[in-house]
């Protein structure tokens, strides 16, 4: 990608967007970042503050599912690119509101599609629309095997189908009109700055204040396990690097399931909160299973780290004891974020 390039983040307020955006903004001070972000509930400014005064962040608050403002926003701008990452991404929100995923995952990439396509058509040369996908896409995994980039897709949610058909119609719109479009499909991250409804800020919360910590089923469920930071380093080298048409699959090449990862937390949020050992995994609840849950996903990246040489910089225990730590360090941020008070800092910031 050449320098001087305009690059439009959707959902880059979000948790892993935030990330990506960092990375851009800091990385590539030639580049001009849109960050495009409805600010809903797990979209959040303050995970954003310390770049937010640079010369080459933009914010702009939108929302992909309104197709005029999309089009009049690509029109405006006219990025280059576009790193697509707004979606939905809570399977159990998706299991009591399907229809909100098919507005933003489906509706709304498909919105950005057009838009893309309709600014890029006299030259669809020196552009790229990289969505950014999930590894849930492919559905349940056994006791052996592991997700391929050939892997036939099998969702089993309204979120991983929400997201499938999205996937459907990037390549749709790649094979039939020539839009050069990337994908890739990664596991499940963790780190900073994630919106505590997902397993491990959630029970690093509840473990701070002596809550349940809800488990479905058995906790026999697998899962693997990428460090957000290491994910947006991987999109980083997707997007300057992967070839238009390809999808590459993001994975952390660690395993775990869910009741071993919750008793890990405990006995790191032990040490860190100078308790006696055994009193967080006392909070362990079991809970009923959720509705169509996956076993298992296992994502095989070898492709992306043979042919364009990424790789995880760490493991999940030292990955953990790094989001532990940052959780611990702000407070306020975590405060902020359980109380609701994070959304007032648009208001606060952009008027």
């Amino acid at each position: 990608m050449a320098a001087n390039k305009k690059i439009l983040i959707t959902g880059g307020a979000g948790f892993i967007g935030s990330h990506v955006v960092r990375l851009f903004v800091t990385k590539y001070p030639d580049y001009q970042i849109y960050n495009l972000d409805a600010l809903t509930y797990a979209g959040n400014l303050e995970n954003l503050k310390d770049i937010e005064e640079q010369d080459n962040y933009h914010f702009v608050k939108g929302d992909i599912t309104d197709e005029a403002a999309m089009t009049e926003l690509f029109q405006e701008i006219k990025p280059d690119s576009v790193l697509h990452l707004a979606a939905e991404s809570h399977v159990d929100r998706s299991i009591k509101d399907p229809m909100a995923f098919i507005r933003t995952n489906v509706m709304g990439t498909v919105n950005l599609l057009n838009a893309a396509k309709e600014l890029w058509k006299e030259d669809m040369d020196n552009h790229l629309f990289y969505h950014i996908s999930t590894d849930e896409v492919y559905g349940s995994l056994d006791d052996g095997g592991y997700f391929l980039e050939t892997t036939s897709y099998d969702p089993k949610s309204p979120y991983s189908a929400s997201k499938a058909s999205s996937d459907h119609f990037v390549r749709a719109y790649r094979n039939t009109y020539g839009l050069p479009v990337v994908i890739s499909n990664c596991s499940n991250n963790y780190g900073p700055n994630h919106f505590p409804e997902k397993l491990i800020p959630l029970c690093i919360n509840n473990i701070k204040h002596n809550k349940p910590l809800p488990i479905y089923g058995k906790g026999e469920n697998v899962r693997d396990w990428l460090y957000v930071e290491d994910h947006a380093r991987a999109i980083d080298t997707i997007f300057h690097q992967g070839k238009v048409g390809e999808t590459y699959n993001i994975g952390g090449f660690n395993e775990w399931k869910n009741i071993d990862i919750v008793r890990l937390l405990c006995q790191v949020m032990d040490k860190k909160l100078d308790r006696a050992e055994g009193t967080s995994e006392k909070l362990i609840t079991f809970v009923t299973d959720r509705a169509g849950h996956d076993l298992r996903y296992a994502i095989d990246a070898h492709k992306l780290m043979n042919e364009l040489g990424w790789e995880p910089s760490l493991q999940f225990e030292e990955g953990i004891e790094k989001t532990v730590d940052w959780y611990l360090t702000n407070e306020d941020w975590l405060d902020n974020v359980t109380s609701g008070n994070y959304q007032k800092y648009y208001t606060g910031q952009y008027g």
